[in-house]
């Protein structure tokens, strides 16, 4: 029987992923662990820790074969004013984790999910280390977060696969919203709100849909050649404004463009355009939704 380890079960790539795993492996054995008292979807196995307490950590099975770690702290300028909540949900959660896997002396391999926001503006992001450029403490949160894993792994034999993920979309599950961009879209258009863009809106980004970019953590995780690494995990290419055009044509809003401010010109990142060759290569994962069709879809 497998044993998989869902750290953060309930935020939306967890749910997401363990409701893809119910369907897709139903033997498998689920610890489920979060800050709530409650697992949001009624699973069993769940169990409310304290992330930032050794002893509570100490609660968490990290001796199973797989552990997902999707405990995390998201934001942009947030993080220069609250750098004391993102340092220790982003990265001493992290480091408690780590240590409490040396305690238990685990052979897991670790699952982390990093982030598009450590590229520079190319516009063609490869997991070449040269490519970064970290511009709020949320990128330097999951930069520091991906060097402990490499680290831990040369000194202490842990093992781990980094998958860094650019716009998720989409849900599996009726109440799991990912809060991101497209998300922040199609909620102002669903309730007949304009969609607002900084600029001019030509940045591009990648979008994965949310069973594709679990299918491809899962399938990571399971493969043997994925391992002590760093992926990108691929999808589509659209910018801003296209994709605010199709929610835009589909519930009759329009798109504006408004100028700047300050900060946010500052910390945008630009073009994020991913490459996954090194991932796509190992797996051979057919993406099973485009982002045109579940628009219209919805």
């Amino acid at each position: 029987m497998l044993n998989i380890t869902v750290i953060g079960a309930n935020s939306y790539i967890a749910r997401n992923l363990v409701y893809l795993i119910k369907q897709q492996l139903p033997d498998t054995q689920l610890f489920l662990y979060d800050a709530a008292d409650i697992q949001i979807d009624g699973l069993n196995g769940y169990e409310q820790i304290d992330i930032l307490s050794k002893e509570s950590v100490k609660k968490i099975n990290l001796c199973s074969d797989i552990i997902f770690m999707f405990v995390g702290k998201t934001g942009s300028a947030a993080g220069f004013d609250n750098f004391d909540i993102f340092i220790d949900i982003n990265e001493k959660a992290l480091l408690n984790v780590l240590n409490e896997y040396r305690r238990q002396e685990s052979k897991a391999k670790l699952i982390f999910p990093s982030t598009r926001l450590l590229y520079d503006n190319n516009g063609d992001a490869t997991e070449n280390e040269m490519t970064k450029e970290l511009k709020t403490i949320y990128a330097i949160n999951k930069f520091a977060c991906e060097q402990y894993l490499q680290v831990y792994h040369k000194v202490y034999n842990v093992q781990y696969c980094i998958f860094r993920i650019c716009i998720p979309y989409g849900s599996l599950i009726s109440n799991a919203s990912s809060y991101g961009t497209a998300e922040f879209m199609l909620s102002k258009a669903e309730k007949g709100e304009d969609i607002t863009l900084f600029g001019d809106g030509s940045q591009r980004r990648t979008l994965t849909y949310i069973e594709d970019l679990c299918n491809i953590l899962l399938k990571g995780a399971l493969c043997s050649q994925c391992v002590n690494s760093i992926y990108n995990v691929g999808g589509e290419n659209y910018s801003l404004a296209e994709m605010a055009k199709l929610i835009a044509e589909k519930y009759g809003v329009k798109v504006v463009f408004v100028a700047w401010s300050e900060v946010e010109a500052k910390i945008e990142s630009g073009d994020t355009v991913f490459n996954s060759d090194k991932i796509d290569k190992i797996l051979q994962y057919k993406r099973k939704m485009n982002f045109a069709e579940w628009i219209a879809k919805k």
